[in-house]
C-alpha cells in the first residue's frame, strides 16, 4: 500500500466555533447571575440607622443576604424562607462556600428582634461567625 506523502485539498485546521459559542455562553451566565445577585441586595427596605459601622468594600468572601421584611417574613435569594428551614440552608451555603462565608442581614427598621434572633442563632450554630447588619448611616439618610 502505498501512503501518500501530501494531504490533497486544505490542511487541517481546528474548528473554534463550538469554543466560541461556549465562551459565549459562560459570559452571559455570569452576566446574568451577577446582576441576580445585585438586585437582592437592592430590594426595597428602609434600613436602620448607625452612626458606627463600615462603608461596605469589594471583599471577594462569599456572602450570603438575608432579606426581613416588617411582617417578619425572611428572604434568601430573593424568595421567601421559613425560619425553620434557615439553619439547614445556612449549612448547605456554608458547605458550598467553605470557611469564611459572611452572611448579611437587611431588617426593615420597624421589624421586632424577635424576627432577628433565629437568624443569629442559626448563623451561631452553623458556625458562622461573620455576620453582618446593612445600615444606612444619619447623612446618607433622606
Amino acid at each position: 500500500m502505498r501512503v501518500p506523502h501530501q494531504v490533497r485539498g486544505s490542511p487541517l485546521s481546528i474548528n473554534m466555533t463550538p469554543m466560541i459559542d461556549v465562551v459565549f455562553q459562560l459570559i452571559i451566565f455570569f452576566l446574568v447571575s451577577s446582576h441576580l445577585s445585585k438586585q437582592e441586595a437592592q430590594l426595597p427596605l428602609p434600613l436602620p440607622v448607625a452612626a458606627s459601622g463600615e462603608k461596605e468594600g469589594d471583599e471577594t468572601s462569599p456572602r450570603v443576604t438575608i432579606n426581613v421584611r416588617a411582617d417578619g417574613q425572611l428572604s434568601l435569594a430573593g424568595k421567601p424562607l421559613a425560619a425553620a428551614e434557615l439553619p439547614r440552608r445556612l449549612q448547605a451555603k456554608l458547605a458550598e462556600a467553605g470557611t469564611g462565608l459572611e452572611v448579611r442581614i437587611r431588617s426593615d427598621r420597624t421589624v421586632a428582634y424577635r424576627h432577628v434572633e433565629p437568624i443569629l442563632l442559626a448563623c451561631a450554630r452553623a458556625g458562622i461567625w461573620n455576620v453582618a447588619f446593612a445600615v444606612y448611616r444619619p447623612e446618607d439618610v433622606r
